[in-house]
């Protein structure tokens, strides 16, 4: 890992690059994360990454944000941690709070140009599970479990189903699989304190607790609306696509949205890059403008900075332990068989529909894999090619 020590802005670059270019969904981010922070910039190896996105694999909340943000703790403490997040996450809040305010009722599902982004999704996540395969399954148990994980969780494709699988993925890794020496890992240096961590966690439950309370007593708009984002940020396990029935749940029957303008939004979200949870802002923004739209991204993310600041201190000891890194070993492969699932449900099936879509893909892969360009290049390449198809048929 390296043990260079970073900086806010440093890290809020960075992430902001990435705010505006990773598009394709949760999964896809943890690609271009890879891509940059692992590969490009090598701010921590390949099995610390891991190790990072099986934490947040366990902690509900959007997982790839929380990535993210445990990545940008990593390299500049608290204030890294923040910054990852803005910069991911603000660009995308901005767009679709504008798209609130302007395109509500436009139809971008059939734009051109967007499925181009859908199809550079194969692309991005193709090379996330050729890379993180060859790190995590390289024996014939890890990669075993891989495969059997893939093949579950396209015929049940449901967050506790995923987390039926970790689980036993971690319970088959302490059966089955060779316990490392400790020696063998890599240094983590806990970016925070336990103290710290304590007080997030006390935090979490505080609010998750206090906040229903709070709004009987305070009867306030702005204060219901924090109450409801806040609870589904604290316990939505799957992340992305998983939160909108949440979410529709929260906002419709209240009467703060109708069924309409929730669908629009949601479409408007698939045409943006970063999280799917800054859908918040535009439900936000359709309630109570620029604040709303305030409101409700702070209070969704929110839960993820305390899980994550509670997690860290405690998780780079635990993982040093033999008997537990066997089990991380588990975990890891039932990550890789997770992704080889989503490259095909949902990634494939909703992207490649004409052989002139494989053609993008594959070219798109190729300009990843075998010319190194950056992601960026690659999502602007696969657009205009997604609108020339367009175009053409």
């Amino acid at each position: 890992m390296n043990k260079t020590k970073g900086s806010f802005l440093e890290v809020l670059g960075i992430s902001a690059r990435l705010g505006l270019t990773s598009f394709g969904g949760p999964i896809a981010h943890l690609g271009y994360f890879r891509e940059e922070y692992v590969e490009r910039r090598k701010w921590l190896d390949e099995k610390s990454y891991a190790d990072l996105v099986a934490l947040c694999q366990f902690l509900p909340g959007p997982a790839s944000s929380q990535v993210g943000i445990a990545i940008g703790m990593m390299r500049a403490g608290l204030l890294g941690g923040i910054a990852s997040w803005i910069g991911f996450t603000l660009p995308s809040a901005i767009a679709l709070t504008v798209f609130a305010h302007a395109l509500q009722g436009v139809d971008v599902g059939q734009s051109g140009w967007l499925h181009g982004l859908m199809v550079v999704a194969v692309a991005i996540v193709a090379q996330a599970v050729w890379g993180m395969s060859r790190t995590l399954t390289p024996d014939r148990n890890r990669a075993a479990i891989a495969i059997l994980t893939a093949v579950i969780s396209l015929i049940w494709p449901t967050a506790f189903g995923q987390v039926l699988l970790i689980v036993a993925g971690g319970l088959a890794g302490w059966i089955f699989l060779p316990k490392p020496k400790a020696t063998d890992l890599p240094e983590w240096k806990a970016p925070l304190s336990k103290t710290m961590a304590i007080g997030a966690w006390i935090w979490f439950f505080g609010l998750l607790i206090g906040l229903p309370l709070l709004r009987q007593i305070y009867p306030a708009h702005w204060l219901a609306v924090f109450d409801s984002f806040y609870r589904v940020g604290s316990l939505v396990f799957g992340g992305g696509h998983v939160v909108l029935p949440l979410l529709q749940a929260e906002v419709v029957p209240s009467g703060w949205l109708t069924d309409a303008q929730f669908v629009a939004g949601y479409g408007a979200a698939q045409a943006v890059p970063g999280p799917l949870f800054t859908f918040a802002a535009y439900l936000g923004a359709v309630m109570n403008g620029w604040m709303g739209a305030v409101v409700a991204t702070v209070a969704i993310f929110l839960p993820s900075f305390f899980l994550v600041a509670g997690a860290l201190p405690f998780w780079g000891a635990i993982r040093r332990r033999p008997d537990f890194q066997a089990v991380l070993n588990g975990i890891n492969a039932v990550v890789v068989g997770i992704l080889l699932a989503a490259l095909y449900q949902p990634v494939w099936v909703k992207a490649i529909g004409s052989p002139a879509d494989f053609g993008l893909a594959i070219a798109s892969f190729g300009l990843l894999m075998l010319w190194k360009l950056p992601p960026w290049i690659v999502v602007l390449f696969s657009a205009a090619g997604g609108a020339l198809i367009a175009a053409l048929s």
